[in-house]
Parts: C-alpha cells; structure tokens; sequence
C-alpha cells in the first residue's frame, strides 16, 4: 500500500476538542489485521437503552458487515450495545467466508462484553477481496474491554483510519429545556468516495433521548443534505456506513426537537467536509453551489456531474479556470437545462451570464482566484427555483500514485 506521510494541506490544525458522551466507552488496539506499528481495532460500547439508527451504501456488492447491520438495524434497543470497527480489510466480497468472520466477530464480542449478539454492529474498511484475518481481532478482545474508557474518542477516530492522512472529529452543543446535550462523531474516508445512502464509516454519539425510528427517521434526512452531497473520485464504497447512536443518559427527550436537528446536521456536514479536505491527493477544497433548477433533485444532478468530472478537477488542481468544463457537464449531466440561460461564476467572478461570456470577465482575474485552497463554483441555470450545494475536491498526481499501488 503507498504510503501516506503527508497531511493533506487542506486538514483542520487539530483534532477538535469533543466532548464525552455519557452512555458510551472506547477502546483502541493494534491487532495487525493488516497495517503494522498502528492501531486497527476500534471499539465502542453503549450503555442500555441506546438507540440505534444506521445508513448504508446501496451498492450491489455489499460487504458482510454492512449486510449484517442492515439486518440488526429497528430491532430491540432495551439492553446495551457495541460497535466494534477493523481497519485495513474490508471483508466485501468474501463470500460466505466474510459472513462467518462477522458472526465470529460479533459473537465474541457479545461474549467478552455481555452485549446481546444482534446488538453488536460491526464495520471493516480496507482492501476488497481478501479473507478478513478475524482470529487477530478475536484475540484482542479481552485487551479492548480493558481500555474501555470515555475519554478516548480521538483514538477511536484514528484506529479506523486507512488512507487517511489525519483523523476526523467534530460535535456539537445545544440547549434543551434548559439542559444541555452533546454530540460527538467521527469519520474515516479519503478515497473511494461517492456516498449513496452513507459514506464510508461515520459514528456519531448524543446524550440525548431519542427514540428508535424517529433517530433512523433524522438521520435519513440529514445524510441527504450531508454525506450524499460529498464526492472525491465518484466511486460508491462496498462498506459504506453510518451509525448514530443516542445513549439517552441527559434524560432530555429530543425527538422532533429542531435544534437538535440543526445540531446534527451541523456535526454530520463538518464530519463530510472533512473527509473531502482529506481526499486522496487533494490540494483544493471546493464548494459547487447550483441555483435556478426546476427541482432540488435536478441542481443536484447537475452539481455531482460537475464535482465528478475528471476534466474540471484536473483542471481545478492546475488552477486553470477553465470554465467551457463546466458548460460541459451541465450539458452531459442529464437534468434540464439551457444554454442560453446559462451563468457561471467562481466566487465573486461573473464568468458567463445568460448562456455567453460576460463581457466584465478577465482571464487573469480567475486565473488568480484559482490559486487558493477554498474554491466556489457558481451555476444558476435560470429555469427555477431548485437549488443544491455539493463539495468535492481537486484531481492530483496524489491521487494515482496512492491508487496505483494500494494493496501493495
């Protein structure tokens, strides 16, 4: 596998400081599932009565994990629960053998912890294809109940890390009936992103109470203005996952609370647009804003043909403003649109209006807006009032040279 030994330029200084959830304990190991020097094990553990909510990828080939949590997602939610996350080996496309590394898996952490089996979620993330090495896992699980410590999310996030060059955190604070809750979440996600449904492995934890189907109800809503308006290189992961658990232990209710929606919203979109500042390769963060569709759906269309085209992200990563691309996958993505209607801006820079050049445009001036690391993108198609944002990320020499050798 390439090694990664730079930080993207485009990380946060540090990993936030985030507040512990009562209700949930995490633990760290390094089991050698694949890497070496490094943690890979991540697990969780929840106190009874948490409530449990998950999205997933909808790709056709699905990995064992991901088919395992879909299964246990609504069911009973009375005792406690465990979450329990292998980096370097994504046990997708193992057969049979990959459901019975599950059960191993979740069997032993249920007998190690007193967790009820179908209470017991798991994830891997990694090479596709190859056995998952369960017995290093297994064999690390009396160690992991040990750790179990509330104050160890930050090694959490880095224990799921794969291309990853910097681990992935955030929360969120609101007032609720004159109590405070808290959330607190983290991610992995670098390459391979396309999120359909999910996005990659998210796990994300609130005092708050909440009750089952509302949480899955929330998050479902919240997932498509976040995680599903993200891209780095348009490939949908095979493991795709995103687990939100509520511990209840504030004892405030938050069910159909808008501001603990609002809170969540904005923990899931700092948790997504990180993972686009850590896109493999990535030099330029950029924010694609589409107004004037007929619907939502059609400015979304357009903006993830935008964002996924290889020929505007190479571009974006030469700082070329070459915006006949951009014309370009408006008219290839599908949606409706016309030409002669047609505006296109990056940043404050009137490119095009009304399907033709402006006539203030200066090369040279968005030639020089080009040079930063945080870029917008403008279109407004002048048929509506559909609108849509989507972020991805620039398209690198990085990239290759990490996707080239990746399993090596």
């Amino acid at each position: 596998m390439a090694s990664i030994t730079k930080v993207s330029p485009l990380a946060p200084a540090a990993f936030p400081e985030l507040p512990a959830i009562d209700g949930v304990r995490f633990a760290t190991v390094e089991a050698g599932v694949r890497y070496q020097g490094r943690t890979d094990v991540m697990l969780a553990v929840l106190d009874p009565g948490t409530s449990v909510a998950g999205v997933f990828t909808r790709s056709a080939t699905r990995a064992a994990p991901v088919l395992d949590c879909q299964e246990k997602i609504g069911g009973p939610s009375d005792g406690p629960a465990a979450i329990l996350v292998n980096s370097g080996n994504a046990n997708a496309f193992t057969g049979h053998y990959g459901q019975s590394s599950v059960a191993e898996v979740t069997q032993a952490v249920s007998k190690t912890t007193g967790v009820p089996v179908e209470r017991v979620f798991t994830s891997s993330t990694g090479v596709i294809g190859e056995p998952l090495p369960h017995g290093r896992i297994v064999a690390q699980l009396e160690a992991l109940k040990s750790g179990l410590s509330r104050h160890v999310i930050e090694d959490a996030a880095r224990a799921i890390m794969t291309t990853d060059t910097f681990p992935k955190g955030a929360s969120a604070q609101v007032e609720i009936d004159g109590k405070t809750v808290s959330i607190a979440g983290i991610s992995k996600g670098s390459g391979m992103i396309a999120p359909d449904m999910a996005t990659m492995l998210v796990y994300i934890f609130t005092d708050a109470q909440v009750e089952q189907s509302a949480l899955q109800q929330m998050l479902g809503t919240q997932t498509d203005r976040t995680f599903n308006c993200i891209t780095v290189d348009s490939d949908t992961s095979t493991s795709d996952s995103l687990l939100l658990c509520a511990t209840g232990a504030s004892g405030v209710d938050a069910t159909d609370n808008a501001a603990f929606a609002e809170a969540l919203e904005t923990v899931m979109l700092d948790l997504a647009q990180q993972v686009v500042r850590d896109g493999e390769g990535a030099t330029k963060f950029v924010e694609i804003r589409v107004t004037g569709a007929v619907t939502d759906a059609d400015a979304k269309v357009h903006g993830l043909a935008i964002a996924n085209s290889p020929l505007i992200k190479t571009a974006i990563a030469g700082e070329d403003p070459n915006w006949g691309r951009v014309v370009m996958a408006i008219g290839k993505s599908g949606a409706a649109a016309d030409r002669d209607l047609l505006s296109i801006s990056f940043g404050d820079i009137l490119v095009a209006e009304k399907g033709w050049v402006s006539p203030d445009y200066r090369e040279e001036d968005a030639a020089e807006y080009m040079k930063a690391q945080d870029l917008v993108i403008g279109v407004d198609l002048g048929l509506g009032a559909g609108k849509s944002t989507v972020w991805t990320c620039d398209l690198t020499h990085g990239y290759i040279e990490i996707n080239a050798d990746y399993r090596s």
